[in-house]
């Protein structure tokens, strides 16, 4: 469990560790609607795509505080068990890089 989380604190229901990737919103790493998520959404700080969580699925993500993600877009179908995470800045998203991270699937509020 995150060390972070305290009092009042949304359930973990899993817990695991991924490859954990960045992408942003630049016509070369999506398909043909950059800005728009599998999901119908606009890309934002906070979205993340995942091809083995349903859609809407909120997660933590180590290494990034209390920050809660939301599952709203898809990878490549290649990339199974796998956590791609949006950045707003392509600089950024280079810097995080591939890595392995732990996360955890909290309960629905």
């Amino acid at each position: 469990m995150p060390a972070s989380m305290g009092k009042g604190a949304s359930r973990i229901l899993y817990s695991g560790t991924v490859i954990a990737t960045a992408y942003n919103s630049e016509p070369g790493q999506t398909d043909g609607s950059p800005w728009t998520t599998a999901s119908g959404t606009r890309c934002r700080e906070g979205v993340v795509a995942a091809n083995h969580l349903p859609i809407g699925t909120k997660v933590m993500i180590e290494g990034f505080g209390d920050r809660v993600f939301t599952v709203e877009d898809r990878m490549n179908r290649r990339y199974n068990k796998r956590i791609d995470i949006w950045f707003r800045d392509h600089k950024d998203a280079v810097k995080f890089g591939v890595r392995k991270v732990r996360y955890h699937i909290l309960a629905s509020a």
